[in-house]
């Protein structure tokens, strides 16, 4: 497996969810923890995706320590697109990118992945850091 592919989603039916935290399966991934993006702010909604590359967005770009995991998970409820993807940068949501108030169950922990490569993370978290800089890297939650 190489390195992932924008839009591509990963397999159909299958949603992904991108992390540092260590889960098992049957765990629950909840709202009303803090952001992974946005340092002391407490999150309305849990996000996941069908693509294994916002997955790994996810995974690589996750607050705290030791490696990044990708995990499949499933909606136990209600859940949306993510208009901070959706609305702002990919109409029609081709990330195939969600968010939920519903609890996410872990069905199990992907460990074929492939990350991003370095140059792309680098690029990837400059961007983020010149929105930061801006103002400009509010979540929508």
């Amino acid at each position: 497996m190489g390195e992932p592919v924008a839009f591509e989603v990963y397999q159909a039916g299958l949603y992904l969810h991108g992390t540092k935290a260590d889960l098992a399966a049957g765990d629950l991934l909840v709202p009303r923890r803090e952001s992974n993006f946005e340092a002391g702010r407490v999150m309305n909604h849990v996000y996941f995706t069908a693509t294994l590359d916002a997955a790994t967005w996810g995974a690589e770009l996750a607050a705290g320590e030791g490696r990044g995991r990708i995990y499949v998970v499933e909606p136990t409820g209600d859940f949306e697109d993510d208009p901070n993807v959706t609305d702002k940068k990919f109409p029609g949501n081709p990330t195939q990118s969600f968010r939920s108030r519903e609890p996410l169950r872990v069905v199990r922990e992907l460990v074929d992945w492939v990350g991003h490569s370095p140059e792309k993370l680098q690029a990837m978290r400059d961007g983020l850091d010149a929105l930061k800089a801006q103002g400009n890297a509010q979540i929508s939650d």
